[in-house]
C-alpha cells in the first residue's frame, strides 16, 4: 500500500520519452538521479518517508551543493544504464560495483564502501572449497551488474563451471527466488544480502567470489567538470567528518549482529506468541506515539515476549522492568503484560526526552535504548568518553565504540558513574534494530488516528 501511495507522489521521468541531456545541476539546481527501489538503496520506511544509504548520501551531497534531488525509479537495470548513457539523468546510484560500470563505459565516482560479491545457498549448506564446486550447482547471476566478469574468469579455469543469466532481476528478487527453491544458488554483493539475511534465515553465504569490490555511482562520460569535482570533493569531505560512516552505521552497523537462529526465533514466536499482547503494544503505541513494532523488538530482545520473566538481578515482566522504573512509572504489576509494555514504553520516552534536543533522529532513539539497558548516567559516561577522544558524543556510530571502554577502565577522569557493561547496551541495541526490521516488514503499522474519534482525543491528550 505504502509502494502504491509512494508511485503516486513519486517524481517519475518516463525512460523512453524525450532523449534530450539534462542540464547541468549548477544550472537547473536540480540533480536528477537514477536509483533501484530496495532496503540498500531507496526505499520507504515505517513512518512512509523516503530513505535508504542510497537517499540519505545523495540528499546530502545535493544539499551540500543547494540543489534538489529529482529521483528516477527504472523497473530494470538496462533501463538503468541506457538513461545514463542517453544523458536523461547525472548520476545513477545503485549499489553497483566499479566493475559494472567500467562494462557500460561510465564514470565512476569514488567508492562510497567495499563489499564483497558472494554465493549465496539455502539449507542444507553444500560444501564448497573452491570454485570447482560450483559446477554442481544450478546458479544464477544478474546481467549488467559486474558479476558475470567474475564468473567469466572462473569458466576458463573451470570449463564445467555454468550458471543461468537473468536480466533485469534486482538483488532482492534474486534472493528471493532462491529461498523458494528456483535456483541452487545465487552471487550478489555481501551487503545486499545483509539487508536481507534477517528476511531469509535459511540462506547462507557459501562462497566468496570476490574480496574488496568497490561499491560507487556511476555518471555519463559527458559529465561537467564543475559536477565531476563537486563530487570528489564531496566524498573527500565526507570521509574526513564521518558523514559516509554515519550513513553507513545506520543501515548497515547492526545486519550481523543476529544469528539465522535468532531470525528464525522472533518469526515463529511473531506467529504463536504475538498475537496475544499486539494489542498492548497498540495501546502504548497510543499513549506514547512510539512505533509498536519498536516496542514488540524491545519487548522480544528482553524476554522473548514472556510476561513472567524474571532475571537473576531482579528485573522482570516482558518489557524486564526493575523495581524502582517500575515505580517511576506508575506500574503497579511487573508481570502483567499489559502495565509492563506500557511501562516500558513510558520509559523509553523519558529517556529520549532526557537527552540534548540537538540529537536528532535515529541517533536519539538508539542512545535511549542504550540507556534502557545500561542507564542514562553510563550513557552519559560514554558520551563524555567519545568527547574527550574527539569523537561525536550525539552519534551513535561513536558512542558505540565507546561504551565497551566502560568496563575497561582508564577513563576514570571523564566518566562519573563508574564501571558498566557497556559492550552490552551496543548488543542490545543492534538486536534491537534487527528485531525491528523483521516486524516491520512482516507486521502493519498502527494507525490508531483512524481508528475511532475515542482513541484520536486520547493521542490529542496525551500530547
Amino acid at each position: 500500500m505504502i509502494r502504491a501511495l509512494y508511485l503516486s507522489w513519486l517524481v517519475l521521468i518516463t525512460l523512453q520519452g524525450c532523449s534530450r541531456p539534462v542540464p547541468d545541476p549548477d544550472t537547473s539546481k536540480e540533480l536528477v538521479v537514477i536509483t533501484r527501489y530496495g532496503p540498500a538503496t531507496f526505499y520507504l520506511n515505517a513512518e512512509g518517508q523516503p530513505t535508504g544509504f542510497t537517499h540519505d548520501v545523495v540528499e546530502a551531497f545535493a544539499e551540500k551543493n543547494n540543489w534538489k534531488v529529482k529521483w528516477q525509479e527504472p523497473e530494470s537495470y538496462s533501463e538503468i544504464f541506457q538513461a545514463l548513457q542517453d544523458e536523461r539523468a547525472h548520476i545513477v546510484a545503485a549499489s553497483l560495483i566499479a566493475a559494472s560500470v567500467d562494462e557500460h563505459r561510465l564514470l565512476p565516482s569514488p567508492h562510497l564502501f567495499d563489499t564483497r560479491v558472494v554465493v549465496v545457498t539455502r539449507q542444507p549448506i553444500p560444501k564448497i572449497g573452491n570454485l570447482s564446486d560450483l559446477s554442481k550447482l544450478n546458479i544464477a547471476v544478474t546481467e549488467g551488474v559486474g558479476h558475470l566478469s567474475l564468473l567469466e574468469s572462473a569458466q576458463r579455469k573451470y570449463p564445467k563451471l555454468k550458471w543461468t543469466t537473468l536480466q533485469d532481476v534486482f538483488p532482492e528478487g534474486l534472493l528471493a527466488r532462491l529461498d523458494e527453491g528456483e535456483f541452487d544458488a545465487v552471487v550478489v554483493n555481501e551487503q545486499d544480502f545483509d539487508l536481507a539475511r534477517n528476511q531469509y534465515p535459511s540462506l547462507r553465504i557459501a562462497y566468496v567470489l570476490a574480496k574488496d569490490e568497490p561499491v560507487v555511482w556511476a555518471l555519463p562520460q559527458a559529465s561537467s567538470n564543475s559536477l565531476v569535482t563537486k563530487l570528489n570533493r564531496f566524498f573527500i569531505e565526507a570521509r574526513r567528518d564521518g558523514t559516509l560512516q554515519q550513513i553507513y552505521e545506520r543501515y548497515y552497523g547492526h545486519v550481523k549482529r543476529l544469528e539465522p537462529a535468532d531470525a528464525e526465533g522472533i518469526m515463529q514466536r511473531r506467529l504463536s506468541v504475538l498475537p496475544h499482547y499486539r494489542r498492548f503494544f497498540h495501546n502504548a503505541q497510543e499513549q506514547t506515539t512510539l512505533d509498536w513494532r519498536l516496542l514488540g523488538a524491545i519487548g522480544y530482545q528482553e524476554s522473548k515476549w514472556d510476561p513472567f520473566a524474571t532475571s537473576p538481578t531482579g528485573v522482570r515482566g516482558l518489557m524486564m522492568l526493575t523495581s524502582e522504573t517500575a515505580d517511576r512509572m506508575g506500574i503497579n504489576d511487573r508481570l502483567d503484560a499489559e502495565q509492563s509494555i506500557l511501562g516500558g514504553a513510558k520509559y523509553l520516552v523519558l529517556l529520549k526526552d532526557s537527552l540534548p534536543d540537538r540529537i536528532t533522529e535515529p541517533d536519539r532513539t538508539w542512545l535511549a535504548l542504550a540507556a534502557y539497558n545500561q542507564g542514562l548516567g553510563h550513557l552519559e559516561d560514554a558520551r563524555r568518553i567519545a568527547q574527550a577522544k574527539g569523537m561525536n558524543p550525539d552519534s551513535w556510530a561513536d558512542v558505540k565504540q565507546t561504551l565497551p571502554l566502560l568496563g575497561r577502565g582508564g577513563y576514570e577522569s571523564v566518566t562519573k558513574y563508574g564501571y558498566a557493561r557497556g559492550g552490552e547496551a551496543v548488543i542490545f541495541v543492534e538486536s534491537i534494530r534487527n528485531y525491528y526490521d523483521i516486524l516491520v516488514k512482516l507486521e502493519k503499522a498502527h494507525k490508531p488516528y483512524f481508528s475511532s474519534n475515542k482513541t484520536k482525543r486520547k493521542n490529542l491528550a496525551f500530547r
